[in-house]
């Protein structure tokens, strides 16, 4: 057994997610023959690096995350700092030699997440990418059936990824709703996710045509340090320069076709995300507020043919990593542990293992076309 030394980069929600999900790898995944040994924290606002050491162990902080990369104690690093960072902080951690447990979208744009991929592509390092909800077991098996051929001809999807989180009018104007710093708004935000839950079961995107729209035009702009969804009032107002909806039409190389819709102003939706796989012969469900559970059709009635639940178990995924018989509760968090072993395994190993800065680049591109598509009122081809 080996240690590895790790470091978050950026402490705000995630990063503590990210840092508890090292700290649970051995209780979960006992057979890894590498542990994480929490070394550095970087986060720019005051005081917050020293809260997250105090309360998780790690032994040094700062609030330059240059110093992460200069660190020789510190051979992988979680980036989970701001979209606009993902690049700077992505390519130079590349090139320092430290394998990167990065958070989607990896940047801005396609040629963000591309400079990361290239970077990490010329140093010979590992990369994991946080598509955490192709981690669901439920997921997994679903694939798995799909691929199977019990589903028939894989006919449509259709995705959906509804929340909250920027409804209330009073939604502090962060950095998350300017386009130099927040990007595509919800595209990077959730649709990021739904691209690779289609790719991941369904195979590559070859074109898409897509529709935006901005609902909440302003907010007022933040008095002081935000963390999350924080709310203001009395503030100045400005624009909000980023989408807050989106819907597409997906073709696939398969021949398939898709629905995805993604929003974050979605009043009465809190983490309404899913997705309905439809085949000549049989389909497959998944609400992931009903994360163990399955929907799934197969036989031969094709009209009038039930659905039936399947509740996932040991066999399905990493489900047995957490419990040790189908109908046991998982968790939002349950999916970033397996996406650190993903990543850790993938650096003992020397293979690539779950989501990949490949992956991270074709969502990019299918988000940066969405954009395009918005814009021109036309089919964009991914090819």
């Amino acid at each position: 057994m080996s240690t590895l030394g790790v470091a978050v980069v950026g402490f705000g929600w995630m990063g503590r997610v990210h840092t508890q999900a090292y700290q649970r790898i051995p209780h979960h995944f006992p057979q890894l023959p590498v542990r994480p040994e929490l070394i550095a924290v970087a986060e720019e606002v005051p005081g917050r690096a020293e809260e997250a050491a105090a309360q998780f162990g790690f032994a040094s902080t700062t609030r330059d995350w240059r110093e992460i990369a200069a660190d020789p104690r510190i051979q992988a690093v979680s980036i989970t700092a701001p979209n606009f960072l993902h690049r700077e902080i992505g390519v130079a951690m590349a090139e320092a030699g430290k394998h990167i447990w990065i958070e989607k979208p990896v940047g801005l744009t396609a040629a963000d997440a591309r400079a990361v991929a290239e970077a990490t592509a010329k140093a010979g390092v590992r990369s994991t990418v946080g598509f955490n909800y192709r981690n669901a077991p439920a997921v997994a098996y679903a694939r798995e059936l799909i691929a199977s051929g019990e589903l028939g001809t894989i006919t449509h999807v259709r995705i959906r990824l509804f929340s909250d989180y920027a409804a209330h009018p009073d939604g502090a104007l962060t950095w998350r709703y300017e386009r130099a710093r927040g990007g595509g708004g919800v595209l990077g935000d959730l649709a990021s996710h739904g691209v690779d839950l289609a790719r991941f079961l369904l195979g590559d995107i070859t074109a898409l045509t897509a529709d935006t729209a901005v609902f909440i035009p302003e907010r007022a702009r933040p008095t002081g340090a935000t963390a999350g969804h924080t709310l203001a009032t009395g503030g100045e107002l400005g624009p909000v320069e980023n989408e807050d909806y989106v819907s597409c039409l997906l073709r696939f190389a398969s021949g398939a076709r898709g629905v995805l819709e993604a929003s974050r102003v979605s009043v009465g939706e809190q983490n309404n995300y899913g997705f309905e796989v439809h085949g000549t012969k049989g389909a497959v469900l998944w609400d992931y507020r009903r994360l163990g559970e399955l929907g799934v059709s197969r036989g031969t009635s094709y009209q009038d043919q039930p659905v039936s639940t399947v509740f996932v178990g040991p066999g399905h995924g990493e489900y047995a990593a957490f419990q040790p018989g189908a109908a046991n509760a998982m968790g939002y968090d349950d999916l970033k542990v397996i996406e650190a072993y993903n990543f850790l395994r993938s650096v003992a190993e020397g293979t690539t293992y779950g989501a990949t800065l490949e992956d991270a680049v074709h969502s990019a591109t299918a988000l940066d076309a969405m954009s395009r598509s918005a814009e021109q009122g036309t089919w964009v081809s991914l090819g």
